[in-house]
């Protein structure tokens, strides 16, 4: 057989040269040690790099091979599964084989550390390396480097549980480690000790009393606590050896100060138990099949992934769960946490990069079976899935907008296929591409049309504000708002406003000569902030002082535009001074904690009204709330985006299912300048297979998606007829090869032609098949490396565009 001494690396050096995994020889020490999955140091060029084994081979077509210079994991952090997940996402995203990787790990992994060695418990160690940790529970990993002890022993005593490898690193994050303190001598022993210690050491002698009562290892911290002294009365004690000390490493648990309630299953209504049926069967048959879960809000889909969860759990295997990132509100991770306990992982952006770390540590330990978690989750190292989940499907937040451009959808797709386990897909506006191919019957659809306990959904009012302002009223309160916000407060019931602040933001303009401050840099108005009356770009980050006489003509009618959350509440505060507010935006969830804060403030009814954006739409499940009010519902719709109506139908029907989901019965209040356009309309009668017959009838016209993929290249260069000429060349080319069933729409500039100083051009290509096409755009990428490599040129290759400014 042939012995296998070389591995190939991918290297962290992201650059189309480097995009292919190098072979570099595996030297005796490390032989076995090295395995597909582990992150190495290996030599490149002049300098050493991090890269990640992908595989191990006999052959290799170069004679002369650097050695690996240093193995940074003993376990491997991918899974063989990730390794080949890694391959097909460079692929399909055409990005590079690197950045495909580190996607799937958190951060900490990353950065520059040192390893460290830690005893995990009493158990006697083989002798060398008893003698290397010579009664210390943690030592640098160098140590045993220098010490020359076979890696295979080290590996075999990992793999037994006696050690575990750390890494310190070298950024803030680190293993975050506890001082615990044990008895060093049996209870006896201590009864002894107690009679020699001098009779004024009363506190000393507690301690050791405390241990002749519990001699379980105690963490010092409490222990100080609960006799209330001080680590003096400690020192001596340990020094006598009375007491022995150690660090022990704590997992950083977002919720470990929490105690959650455990929950049982609900008894599931028959609607309930013909739409979980078709999951369960496809669990028990371990067959993959993708699912669409097509639920009005409020009608018990959680409750059917629970379940559904349950029978995974009970069958040994291992679940996904995926929700948006601003869904993952509080109230999503209790009802996971009560039903599962501690064998739930919780992975979201507001953890910090530790808690991030400990949360994927436990997945890879497996000590959960449970993942709970935002886009990046997709990529939890489970070896034995047995369904994945991925609630609100239609939200957009699913699709990264930077290397690699991956849909969790597609990644959920790839991986239930690999582990033949079922996808569910959940939405109460699935978006068209998903409906269409659950109609087509590529996807299995569940209907859950009735919302639980027969509640109604709230009904709709739709206000035009034009005939407000004909009235007289030109406050952003519509009369009938006003009236019923007034009416719950006399009825002590709670009320939700949601302002749609999407594509419409607070400008600062002259109201003599129209003058609108521009960022220098990127071709946007400025936002007003309020807080630190300044403006500020929210592309590149510049920002200038209020000016208060317009630049241009020196008039001081220089005003701002446009409704903030601020403004919104100094008028609810005008109008109604008696009404208590909490205020939900950017700006006051910026804090770790502040959004959970805020919510259960409000959940517990310390106020009368929650006023948000985008963040309050989702997911929320308040008892008292009987109204909620949408104060600009067309201001998405005149975003340049040819899913402008079908955001603007999600959002609303998602906003409306704030109301009334218990026994009160809920009314929403929607305010408008066009009444009539058909998402509004349709959308005020939860009219989702309406509204999806008209939008395809749209679509199909003019060519998008479902009916038709896009492809959208956008080049940037700080130099404008350049970047223009790129696009141009771009879009011969591929005239000239794609097949002329393609359509191919630029070079135009971008809806936003300037962002930092450079100049974006784009060219769309809409088509329903061209397999040659991937093909063609590497060659693009290729032709133009040398530039991209300079940093001067750069070409953005999006297969499934979400963003087309």
């Amino acid at each position: 057989m042939n012995n296998i001494d070389i591995a190939r690396v991918v290297v962290d050096v992201p650059s189309s040269q480097t995009n292919r995994p190098f072979d570099y020889r595996i030297p005796d020490k490390y032989q076995g040690i090295v395995q597909p999955g582990v992150r190495v140091i290996v030599p490149f060029g002049p300098r050493k790099v991090m890269g990640y084994v992908v595989a191990l081979t006999g052959e290799s077509e170069f004679d002369k091979l650097k050695p690996v210079s240093d193995v940074l994991d003993l376990t491997p952090i991918l899974t063989e599964e990730l390794i080949g997940l890694g391959k097909w996402l460079t692929e399909q995203t055409l990005s590079f084989y690197i950045s495909s990787f580190q996607v799937m790990l958190p951060q900490v992994l990353k950065a520059k550390y040192r390893k460290e060695l830690w005893r995990q418990d009493e158990e006697l160690l083989p002798e060398a390396l008893e003698q290397l940790f010579a009664s210390r529970d943690v030592i640098d990993f160098e140590e045993f480097e220098q010490a020359g002890i076979s890696y295979h022993q080290l590996q075999k005593t990992i793999h037994d549980g006696l050690i575990d490898v750390h890494y310190e690193v070298k950024s803030k994050e680190t293993k975050k480690t506890t001082r615990m303190i044990q008895p060093g001598k049996e209870p006896l022993e201590l009864e002894e000790a107690t009679i020699d210690l001098p009779k004024q050491a009363v506190k000393q002698k507690e301690i050791v009393q405390y241990f002749i009562d519990n001699p379980e290892p105690v963490s010092q911290k409490y222990l100080l606590q609960q006799l209330s002294t001080t680590r003096a009365s400690l020192k001596p004690l340990i020094e006598k050896g009375l007491l022995e000390e150690f660090k022990q490493e704590v997992y950083r648990d977002p919720y470990q100060n929490r105690e959650f309630e455990r929950t049982e299953p609900f008894a599931l209504t028959e609607e309930q138990q013909e739409a979980i049926a078709p999951v369960l069967t496809s669990i028990e048959e371990d067959r993959h099949e993708v699912m669409l879960l097509h639920g009005v809000t409020g009608s018990g889909k959680t409750e059917v992934y629970l379940q559904s969860i349950q029978q995974v759990i009970d069958k040994g295997m291992e679940a996904v769960m995926l929700v948006p990132e601003i869904a993952l509100t509080p109230q999503m991770v209790e009802r996971f946490k009560g039903r599962f306990g501690s064998r739930v992982a919780v992975m979201h952006s507001a953890l910090s990069a530790g808690e991030k770390y400990d949360e994927w540590r436990k997945i890879q330990r497996k000590e959960v079976q449970v993942v709970v978690g935002a886009r990046s989750a997709i990529f939890a190292p489970f070896t034995n899935l047995g369904i994945i989940i991925i609630d609100e499907e239609h939200e957009t937040s699913y699709k990264q907008e930077d290397h690699p451009r991956y849909h969790a959808r597609d990644v959920a797709i790839y991986r239930g296929e690999r582990h033949q386990c079922p996808v569910v897909l959940g939405s109460a506006t699935p978006t068209l591409e998903t409906f269409a191919r659950a109609k087509k019957g590529n996807y299995r659809l569940l209907t859950l049309s009735k919302r639980m306990n027969d509640a109604t959904m709230p009904e709709v009012e739709l206000v035009d504000m034009r005939e407000e302002l004909h009235a007289g009223n030109r406050s952003m309160f519509s009369r009938a708002l006003m009236e019923s916000i007034e009416e719950r407060l006399r009825r002590k019931e709670q009320v939700v406003l949601f302002l749609n602040r999407r594509g419409y933001s607070t400008f600062v303009m002259c109201r003599d000569c129209g003058y609108v401050s521009e960022c220098p840099h990127c071709d946007i108005a400025l936002t007003y902030h309020r807080r630190q009356e300044r403006l500020k770009c929210h592309y590149c980050g510049y920002d200038e002082a209020l000016p208060s006489r317009c630049p241009e003509c020196e008039s001081d009618s220089i005003r701002y535009f446009g409704t903030g959350t601020q403004k919104v509440e100094e008028n609810l505060q005008q109008l109604l001074p008696e009404a208590r507010v909490v205020r939900m935006d950017v700006d006051t969830t910026r804090r770790k904690g502040a959004h959970e804060k805020l919510l259960s403030q409000f959940g517990r009814g310390e106020a009368d009204i929650l006023l948000g954006t985008q963040m309050i739409a989702k997911g929320l499940d308040f008892q008292n709330v009987t109204l909620v009010g949408v104060l600009t519902a067309d201001s998405l719709l005149n975003l340049p985006d040819f899913r402008a109506a079908e955001k603007t139908f999600q959002l609303l029907t998602q906003v409306s299912g704030r109301a009334g989901r218990h026994l009160k019965p809920g009314e929403v209040i929607v305010q408008t300048y066009t009444p009539e356009h058909y998402s509004i309309e349709l959308a005020s009668q939860y009219d989702y297979t309406q509204f999806f017959n008209h939008e395809m009838k749209l679509r199909k016209a003019f060519q998008y998606p479902p009916f038709y993929f896009l492809t959208l290249i956008t080049v940037s260069h700080p130099n404008q007829l350049k970047a223009q000429e790129v696009t141009q060349k771009i879009c011969k080319f591929l005239k000239g090869k794609l097949s002329d069933r393609a359509t191919i729409l630029g070079p135009t500039p971008s809806a936003l032609a300037r962002i930092k100083d450079r100049y974006r051009f784009q060219c769309m290509i809409k088509y329903k098949q061209e397999p040659e096409q991937r093909k063609l755009l590497k060659k693009v990428l290729h032709y133009y490396d040398e530039e991209i490599r300079k940093n001067e040129l750069q070409i953005s290759i999006d297969f499934q565009p979400y963003q087309l400014m």
